[in-house]
């Protein structure tokens, strides 16, 4: 979230970030309530310093003079006006912090203005879509020709948008989490696995709810929920604590199971792999001092991180800026690397890198006290390092050769005995 005393102060800017972002929020009525609240919290600390001399004056009182009687009158009135206050108050702050929650990040003046990634500029593309010279087979015809899923099966007893991988692509799964946990690590990160069940705070501190409730899946019984990514775990792994400058950055590489509804997405890639209900996903999280400049260079490095992966894997790509309606409510920044899919002649996202400044921060009450002795609000950053079966689609498209099998690029032989095809 913004402060309140930002929002108070620039009101503009937050009415252009509302309608940049495509969202709703009734920011007049967010301002309307914040002054209300004041005048009232003004209020009743009258209406208190009040009664407490009203209690001190009828003490200091004679027993049974009229005086005495006069003070417990008052402070009886007082105690009445002070309870219906405090009822109005803490009505007025739910309906404000409500509000409050549905306050968008300012985007920067670097993201494209568009409604939706439609607008989305491309920064660089690195490598050349390949020319087969031969019939391409998509991702699902391969897996079929080599045995390498039971997608049918388990649609039976799973229903759509579930896979099952098989065989040596199941091996390869996890070949390519355990070299980009690798490869990460050597570069700072620590490896760290997560659940994929988390209560509502852990969403709301993400900024994942309330604008993206209807994508979540939702276990009621247990006040959990499934999560779609290791950020709204990492996010509040230290809610409430202050941290030592000395200690930042904090990097992660959270590593877990992630369950997506893929509400708004009915009959958009229901075949295959790239749309699914459960997936896993290696996430990359930074925790940097509130600083825009440092911020701006760990989110060169996130994306920098995300290419070397997609360089071993040998697979071209694009970097394109998001849009302001396409980048979501709490980013500051967004870049996706779009990977090329040979079946589908396009370029398809497969990692999202994300600034939020200090917004995730504030709903997860994140800090740190600088050498100065002062306290912050942390700046947090996200990046898709790998996720899974979605890589696959293209990984196996761009390799595959004319009789259906699948050359590995040199950087993953290793794994596998030095085979040239998976």
């Amino acid at each position: 979230m913004l402060s309140l005393k930002f929002i108070r102060q620039q009101p503009d800017q937050v009415r252009r970030a509302v309608t940049e972002k495509n969202l709703t929020l009734d920011l007049d009525r967010l301002l309307a309530l914040d002054r209300k609240l004041r005048g009232a919290k003004q209020r009743l600390d009258a209406f208190r310093a009040q009664k407490k001399h009203a209690a001190s004056a009828f003490r200091d009182r004679p027993v049974g003079g009229s005086m005495r009687a006069e003070h417990s009158h008052q402070a009886r009135a007082l105690s009445a006006e002070i309870a219906a206050l405090e009822k109005s108050v803490k009505q007025d702050q739910t309906d404000l912090n409500a509000l409050l929650l549905q306050v968008p990040n300012i985007p920067s003046d670097e993201a494209p203005i568009g409604p939706d990634a439609g607008s989305n500029r491309v920064v660089r593309k690195v490598g050349a879509p390949p020319d087969f010279g031969f019939p391409l087979r998509d991702h699902v015809e391969l897996m079929d020709l080599n045995d390498w899923g039971a997608g049918g099966q388990v649609a039976k007893v799973c229903g759509t948008r579930t896979h099952s991988l098989k065989g040596r692509l199941a091996i390869l799964e996890q070949v390519l989490l355990l070299h980009a946990m690798t490869k990460l690590t050597g570069q700072g990160f620590t490896a760290v696995t997560v659940p994929a069940l988390a209560r509502e705070q852990a969403f709301t501190a993400s900024g994942y709810f309330p604008f993206a409730r209807d994508d979540v899946f939702a276990l009621p019984r247990d006040d959990l929920h499934l999560s779609g990514t290791a950020e709204i775990i990492l996010n509040s792994l230290h809610s409430g604590e202050i941290l030592g400058e000395d200690r930042l950055p904090l990097l992660y590489a959270g590593l877990s199971p992630c369950f997506r509804r893929e509400a708004g997405s009915a009959g958009r890639d229901v075949r295959g792999l790239l749309r699914v209900h459960q997936f896993v996903k290696l996430e990359l999280f930074v925790l940097c001092r509130n600083d825009p400049a440092e911020s701006a260079q760990w989110h060169a490095q996130l994306l920098t991180h995300a290419e070397q992966l997609l360089a071993d894997l040998a697979l071209p790509y694009q970097v394109v800026e998001c849009a302001t309606g396409d980048m979501g409510p709490g980013k500051f920044r967004m870049h996706d690397i779009e990977t090329w899919m040979p079946s589908l002649a396009k370029y398809r996202e497969t990692h999202s890198c994300s600034s939020l400044h200090d917004w995730q921060a504030r709903r997860a009450n994140l800090r740190y006290r600088s050498r100065d002795g002062k306290v912050h609000h942390l700046h947090t950053l996200n990046n898709t390092a790998l996720a899974s079966p979605r890589i696959l689609a293209p990984f196996l498209e761009v390799h595959q050769t004319p009789n259906g099998r699948v050359r590995l690029p040199e950087k993953l032989r290793g794994y596998f005995d030095g085979d040239v095809f998976l």
